[in-house]
C-alpha cells in the first residue's frame, strides 16, 4: 500500500499511522508517477485538485485554467490528500468511507 501526500500534511500522518506497513511518498520530494496520476484523474475527476489549499490560491487565473494533470505536473501539492493506492483500488482523501474500507 502506497500513500501519496505531504509528510508535514497532519491528514496523511493520521492516514499513515492507522495504516500499518504502508509506505509513504511525499509529492514534493518524490513526486507521483505520470500513470498514477492520469489513473486517479479518471476515476475522481476534478476532485483530484484541491481547490482549498494556499497553492491554488497563490495561482493566478490563467495558472487555474490550465489542465488539471499539467498543474498537479507543475504543482504536486495541489494534490487533495492523501491519495492511497491498494491493490490496484484508489482512494482520495481520509474520510470515513475510505477509512472503513482500508481499516
Amino acid at each position: 500500500m502506497r500513500v501519496y501526500g505531504l509528510k508535514n500534511c497532519d491528514t496523511c500522518r493520521k492516514a499513515l499511522k492507522s495504516l500499518e506497513g504502508a509506505e509513504m511518498i511525499d509529492v514534493r520530494a518524490q513526486g507521483v508517477p505520470q500513470e498514477l496520476l492520469a489513473r486517479a484523474f479518471e476515476v475522481f475527476g476534478e476532485k483530484l485538485l484541491n481547490t482549498r489549499s494556499t497553492t491554488w490560491r497563490g495561482l493566478s487565473e490563467a495558472e487555474r485554467a490550465r489542465a488539471p494533470l499539467e498543474l498537479l505536473a507543475d504543482h504536486p501539492a495541489l494534490m487533495k490528500r492523501p491519495l492511497i493506492e491498494d491493490e490496484g483500488q484508489l482512494y482520495l482523501g481520509w474520510g470515513p468511507d475510505v477509512q472503513a474500507a482500508l481499516t
